[in-house]
Formats: structure tokens, C-alpha cells, sequence
């Protein structure tokens, strides 16, 4: 059996990690199901497990680097020769996987009490920071800086379970283990007394969903310390408990699984529903940015939307908000610093968010669509389309599980999936399978470039029967050729010549068609032999790096040398290729 640790040091940090993740794992179908607010979208459980797990991993990885060459017992884990490593070392490894993995507005406030305790437990001073007062010092600190997070803080949320737990830990005296039972039994209590907190929880009877998964990780801090799995929150009969203000004995516990407070499953009584005619659009990004861009950035975003939480620090951040207009959070983001691993979801039309009265809150939309795009700006354009999207840059594309998540997060019954490049048909094929298995019927359309996505996104009509949209999106990506204008890296051989590193190069359909040294230059060759074999419609997506007067003066080429061709724009932001063109 696996050795209890007696204080808190890179073991117990492990060990934490791995039972708050078997135990989000347990409960996520649970919290899913009770998550109201602040948008019932059924994710909340989910988003949790998947940040614990990026923070675990994170955990694993630190271990795995100091156990190269260093012995290990088969009772936990203790190093037997030397090079276990530091509490700081996996309290900060734990803190930074919680924060680049963090998923939904849950996820990113469980990535700053992980922050917030890491400062605490990490922190280089005199006094060890690894006993009962401590882990109290920590506990205290978590629940202060996710308050800090949240622009607008709203009672009855995760925020007031992590504050109870930390005012419950203020107040006791003891060991680690006495004083993560403490915390967790403050935080039960406050999560009980939710409802009376929140209208839109005692509406839907049911309990904070993300202070129900805090509690499930603190659970799992009692038992890291203890040995011991304390008693699961009650559901229906503790709620019911603390509004009569009955006994609270363990006898008095029962254990009921997705049980809201009239003892109703909350998927029949989540029609009650915090508010209507919310942001259409969830934006999360992670920024690199100093802390005086951030904070102009948080004025701006609070301008644009709502749900906003800003987490993180030392020039490392995740950004979370709720906004109508995705593209404008996105550039935000963009003046701000770097954005990357950019997440935008469209709330669907099976949300109650954006739904109208007497609309199940739950229930799927009947399709979505899922792309990968190459850049912000495309990624605000496709969202805007009512496209889940999934962001790749250059020389980072997406594992087919990052596509698996788009489409549970699109939250439908049928999916069109685009890649949008050549080189992820294989990942995306594997991710239709997976989705496929989960229940969701997908159609996955070989698009090549976000050029061909463009096209098929343009005719895609939800009210149309599954396979005849399928059709006429894979028709009209299939009728649009593509290309790009690119800097060569280094001298390589091509199907147009040898080019050399700095060259211009212009691809047609994947191939380099024109070798040139100016990029105006090349971009018009590109479209003249691309328009040589006709067409209706010009596309042209601009990277960052592209000229200024580059549209200007394709725009011009294509209206004085062809008739009856229209040509639309659009910023793509950090795209990798300087100029995407598509011929419809």
C-alpha cells in the first residue's frame, strides 16, 4: 500500500494529483449534468478533469526527469538514492500544467488556486512552508487570488467554496491532514448552501457545479494526507439537510449521485436557467504578455463580455471570457502580446444560454461544424460562422485529441469536421473515429486550406439533411483551388526550380508553381495562373507579415484583367503563410 506522506513535499503533491483525478474522473458525469452556471453547457465536470490532467502530467514529467538513474521503492514512489524532486519543483509543475491546460471558466479559477498555493509552498524563505500551517497559509492564498481572477466575483460559485475552505483551514490547528479535513469539510458545507446563494442553482435545484468538483479535490487532499476517502457529498439530502437546519452527522450522509435538490436528476430540472440572450461566443487563449498589457487587456475584454477570468503571471497568462464578438477578443489578446492555443466555442443552439423560453437546456444541437484553422483571425471568422474552432500554428499542429475535444465541445449530434490542411487528414480521421464512438455521427471533408474551409463553410445549411450538406460542402471545397505565398526557410529543390533561403515562393494545389524575390510580384503570378483556368471568386486571407497595399493591389489585378470576378479579404493575423489565396 502506497505510504501516507507526513508533510507536504513532491510526493504528496503527486500523490494529490493522481487521486484528485481519479476522483474528477468519478464525479465528472455528475458535475456535468449540474452545471447551470454561469451557462449550462454541460462541460463543467469535463473541463476540470482535463485541467487536473494536464496539471498531473505536468507533475509526471518533473518525476520521470529526476527518477533517470535514481532508485525507487515500489511503496509510493520514495527515491532510494537521491534525486526526488523539490516540493517547489512539482507545486510549480502542478500550478504551470494547470494553467496551459486549462479548459472553461472552471478550469481556469482551479488553475489559479493551484497558482496560488504553489506561491505559498514554493516560495524561498526561511520558514518551511510544509506543515499544517502551511498547507493553512495556502489554502488561504488559493482562494484569494482566484477571487482576484474573477473580474465581477458572484457568491454561491467555486469562489465561495474555495473561501470557506480556507477560512475553515484558518481556524484548526494540527497536521496537514487535520487541516485538509477541516478545509474540506468548510467547503461541503458551503457548497450545500449554494443554492441559497445563487437563483439560477436553487431554480435547477441543484448544487454549484464547480464548487462540487473543488470539493471532490479537496476530498482527495483528506485522503492524500489521511489514507482515508472521507464521506461524499450527500446531493439532495445534505442540501436538504442545511436549509432545515437538520443534523449533520455522518449517519445523516447518503450518497447520491446526480441527485439535485427536490431529488429530481438535474437533466429533467436544469430548465430553470440564470439568463437569456447571453455572449454568443467562448473565448480562452493562452498570452504571453506583461503584467501592464494584461492588465489593459482585462479593461477591454470586461468592455466586450462577461465570464471574464484573467489567471497566471510572470509574462505567462490564460484568458477566459464569454463575448458576442470572438474576433475582437482575440485581437485584444493580439495588441495585448501573443496569443496562442486560441479556443473559441460557439454556444449552440441546444444551450440555454442562447436559447429562448421553454428550450431544454441541455439538449445537443442537431450539427456543428469543427475546423482547424491557421491563425486568429481566421479563427474569429470561422467562430463568427457558428464554427467550433481549433487553432494551429506554425510548426504546431493539433493532436487528434485537441480535435476530439472541439467536437465534444460543439455539443451535437452530427459534425462536419475540416482539417483545413493536407498534413492532418490522417489526425483528423482518427478524431472522427474516436467521436464516432462516442456517439456522434461525423463527416469528415478532406479540405486542404483554410481557403477551401472558407468555401465549404459558406454553403453549409444546418436544416439541410446531414448527407446532402456533407455534399455540398465537399462540392464547393472540392471546386476551390488554393495557394499560398511563403518565405522559404532554406535552399530546396521544388517543382518550379531551386530556390534558396529568403526566396518568395508561390503555391498552387501544395506544389511551388513561381520562384520569385518579390512577394507583390509573385502573389500576382499565383493569381494570374490561378484565374487562367477561370473563375467566380477570389479569396485572399493577409498574415501579419504581409505587405500593406498587397489586397489593394491584387484587388486592383483582378478587376482590371477579369471580368465578372468578385474578390473578398480577410486578416488572418499569425497564419504562418503570408498570403492564402482561393479561387472558387
Amino acid at each position: 500500500m502506497p505510504q501516507v506522506p507526513q508533510t507536504f513535499d513532491a510526493l504528496a503533491v503527486r500523490t494529490w494529483c493522481g487521486l484528485s483525478l481519479e476522483a474528477l474522473g468519478r464525479a465528472r458525469e455528475e458535475i456535468d449534468a449540474i452545471n447551470v452556471y454561469p451557462v449550462a453547457d454541460g462541460d463543467t465536470g469535463t473541463n476540470l478533469y482535463l485541467t487536473l490532467e494536464s496539471a498531473t502530467a505536468a507533475v509526471e514529467a518533473v518525476f520521470a526527469g529526476h527518477e533517470v538513474g535514481a532508485g525507487y521503492d515500489a511503496g509510493g514512489g520514495r527515491e532510494a538514492g537521491g534525486g526526488r524532486p523539490t516540493l517547489a519543483d512539482a507545486v510549480r509543475a502542478m500550478a504551470h500544467g494547470a494553467l496551459i491546460g486549462a479548459r472553461g471558466n472552471s478550469g481556469t479559477i482551479l488553475a489559479q488556486l493551484f497558482r496560488g498555493m504553489a506561491q505559498v509552498l514554493a516560495a524561498d524563505s526561511e520558514t518551511a512552508h510544509t506543515d499544517g500551517p502551511g498547507l493553512r497559509l495556502a489554502l488561504r492564498q488559493a482562494a484569494d487570488s482566484a477571487r482576484q481572477a474573477v473580474a465581477h466575483p458572484v457568491e454561491g460559485t467555486v469562489l465561495t467554496v474555495a473561501s470557506a475552505a480556507a477560512d475553515a483551514a484558518t481556524g484548526t490547528e494540527g497536521d496537514c491532514g487535520t487541516v485538509a479535513r477541516a478545509a474540506y469539510e468548510g467547503a461541503r458545507a458551503a457548497l450545500a448552501a449554494t443554492p441559497g446563494q445563487l437563483a439560477a442553482l436553487e431554480r435547477a435545484g441543484v448544487v454549484d457545479a464547480g464548487g462540487r468538483g473543488l470539493v471532490a479535490v479537496l476530498a482527495a487532499l483528506v485522503e492524500t494526507f489521511t489514507g482515508e476517502r472521507p464521506r461524499a457529498f450527500a446531493g439532495a439530502a445534505e442540501v436538504h439537510a442545511r436549509v432545515a437546519g437538520a443534523s449533520t452527522d455522518a449517519d445523516a450522509y447518503v450518497d447520491i449521485v446526480g441527485v439535485g435538490i427536490g431529488g429530481v436528476h438535474s437533466d429533467v430540472c436544469a430548465d430553470a436557467v440564470p439568463e437569456e440572450g447571453g455572449p454568443a461566443f467562448e473565448v480562452i487563449y493562452l498570452l504571453e504578455a506583461g503584467d501592464g498589457a494584461v492588465a489593459r487587456l482585462r479593461k477591454r475584454l470586461d468592455q466586450l463580455g462577461n465570464s471574464l477570468v484573467v489567471v497566471g503571471g510572470d509574462g505567462l497568462w490564460n484568458v477566459h471570457v464569454h463575448v458576442d464578438d470572438a474576433g475582437a477578443a482575440v485581437e485584444a489578446g493580439v495588441e495585448a502580446g501573443r496569443p496562442y492555443r486560441i479556443r473559441i466555442t460557439h454556444f449552440g443552439l441546444g444551450d440555454v444560454h442562447t436559447g429562448g423560453p421553454g428550450r431544454p437546456p441541455r439538449e445537443r444541437a442537431q450539427r456543428a461544424v469543427v475546423a482547424v484553422v491557421p491563425g486568429e483571425g481566421l479563427a474569429g471568422l470561422y467562430a463568427e460562422a457558428g464554427a467550433t474552432t481549433v487553432l494551429a500554428r506554425p510548426g504546431e499542429p493539433p493532436a487528434s485529441g485537441e480535435l476530439v475535444e472541439a467536437v465534444r465541445r460543439a455539443h451535437a449530434r452530427e459534425v462536419v469536421l475540416l482539417p483545413n490542411d493536407a498534413e492532418l487528414r490522417h489526425t483528423a480521421a482518427a478524431a472522427a473515429e474516436q467521436a464516432r464512438a462516442d456517439g456522434v455521427r461525423v463527416a469528415l471533408i478532406p479540405t486542404r486550406s483554410a481557403v477551401q474551409g472558407i468555401a465549404a463553410l459558406a454553403v453549409h445549411e444546418p436544416e439541410r439533411r446531414f448527407d446532402e450538406d456533407v455534399v455540398a460542402m465537399t462540392s464547393a471545397a472540392g471546386a476551390t483551388r488554393y495557394a499560398e505565398v511563403a518565405v522559404a526557410e532554406r535552399q530546396s529543390w521544388t517543382m518550379a526550380g531551386i530556390c534558396q533561403a529568403g526566396d518568395v515562393l508561390g503555391l498552387i494545389d501544395g506544389d511551388v508553381a513561381v520562384i520569385g524575390s518579390d512577394i507583390a510580384l509573385t502573389a500576382e503570378a499565383v493569381l494570374d495562373r490561378m484565374l487562367s483556368a477561370g473563375g467566380e471568386m477570389v479569396t485572399l486571407v493577409l498574415g501579419d507579415e504581409a505587405p500593406e497595399t498587397i489586397a489593394d493591389r491584387l484587388e486592383s489585378r483582378v478587376r482590371e484583367g477579369y471580368l465578372a470576378v468578385d474578390t473578398v479579404v480577410y486578416r488572418g493575423g499569425r497564419q504562418g503563410a503570408l498570403l492564402l489565396i482561393g479561387v472558387e
